[in-house]
């Protein structure tokens, strides 16, 4: 196949992966979506980068 023929693709380059970004189809074809996150997940992930930004300030004044 060529890359002018429905279908091809251009010599050299590879097919678009797949970025796992559309929602995976039920039996009766209904997109189903991942839960959000637990309030306690979400705070642990905020804090964590609250933790970071403070550990990146603090050394930058200690390092200065």
């Amino acid at each position: 196949m060529s890359a002018h023929e429905p279908g091809g693709t251009a010599p050299g380059t590879d097919p678009a992966p797949d970025t796992g970004l559309a929602a995976p189809r039920t039996a009766d074809d209904q997109p189903r979506y991942e839960p959000p996150p637990s309030v306690g997940k979400l705070f642990f992930w905020v804090l964590l980068f609250v933790l970071a930004a403070v550990v990146v300030v603090v050394g930058g004044v200690y390092f200065a």
